[in-house]
């Protein structure tokens, strides 16, 4: 019986995961929609060539490997916060604290990125009401190549940091309660609870959250970025992935794109693999 419930999502992978691969292989020819994969001709690895000789491709690349250092750097912050709610003993407060936070999980980048341009408005956002207030001149913060980075940061932060911290609230009720009781008699303090009992019960589901999400290292998302860009910040913010829109769609560099595709899913696996295999070395949780 559980078979034949597991065999919709077995489809939907077949149908839409796998099947699709074999469309990967335009990667190595140059796909013409008239012609058809199967009679575009070969050109092996022209595409990919081109992509590391390509000086937009490069500084794009090295614009995710940016962005996607910084999101990593930045992963423990739903854990951070999960422990400080943790600590409060007001239930009502921490219920308040936890659906404000969790609320920016449910709106559209779309409505993220309308917010942050109204509230960093050089003329009528709060943040440079605040900077004249000051005495300082507005800044123009959309427009800036200096700061698009750690605004695209920043509100990925804010729109997941909710949904995060609910993960790991969840791991944290399911502490045995008399660990605590027990550090309390031998004088442990709250800090030396949460170093010795707190950290390492959590630790498994930290390991494998964040094993999930190296293995999209380059997958920073292209609605993420995309409503956020502007030609005075396209610079330091243009990424894989909208520039495999800018390129494959707009231009129907097809191949080109492809192989881009392609050497997402080959870092992204190398780098799974050995996060995996550190891992399990070192903590003993892994995904296989």
């Amino acid at each position: 019986m559980l078979y034949i419930i597991s065999i919709p999502g077995i489809l939907y992978f077949i149908i839409f995961k796998y099947i699709p691969l074999l469309g990967s292989i335009i990667a190595f020819k140059d796909y013409n929609i008239f012609q058809g994969i199967m009679e575009s001709s070969w050109v092996g690895l022209k595409h990919f060539q081109a992509l590391f000789e390509n000086p937009d491709s490069l500084r794009i690349v090295s614009n995710t490997l940016l962005l996607s250092f910084y999101d990593m750097l930045l992963f423990p912050a739903p854990l951070i916060l999960a422990l400080l709610l943790n600590e409060l003993r007001l239930v009502i407060y921490k219920k308040i604290i936890q659906t404000i936070i969790y609320m920016p999980h449910f709106l559209s980048w779309v409505i993220i990125s309308g917010i942050f341009i109204g509230v960093l408005s050089p003329s009528t956002g709060i943040v440079n009401q605040f900077i004249q207030w000051l005495g300082s001149e507005p800044i123009y913060f959309m427009g800036s190549e200096v700061f698009i980075r750690p605004i695209l940061v920043f509100s990925n932060v804010w729109q997941s940091i909710g949904w995060g911290t609910i993960i790991y609230l969840a791991a944290l009720t399911g502490i045995n309660p008399e660990l605590y009781e027990a550090a309390k008699v031998d004088g442990a303090n709250r800090w030396k609870q949460t170093l010795h009992i707190t950290l390492p019960a959590i630790l498994p589901t930290f390991s494998i959250l964040f094993l999930l999400s190296i293995g999209n290292f380059l997958d920073l998302g292209f609605e993420r970025v995309y409503t956020f860009l502007n030609p005075l910040n396209q610079q330091n913010g243009a990424i894989l992935d909208t520039y495999i829109y800018e390129v494959g769609l707009q231009q129907a560099q097809y191949s080109f794109t492809t192989a881009i595709g392609i050497l997402k899913s080959i870092v992204g696996l190398i780098l799974i693999m050995i996060a995996n295999f550190i891992s399990k070395r070192l903590t003993g949780t892994s995904l296989y």
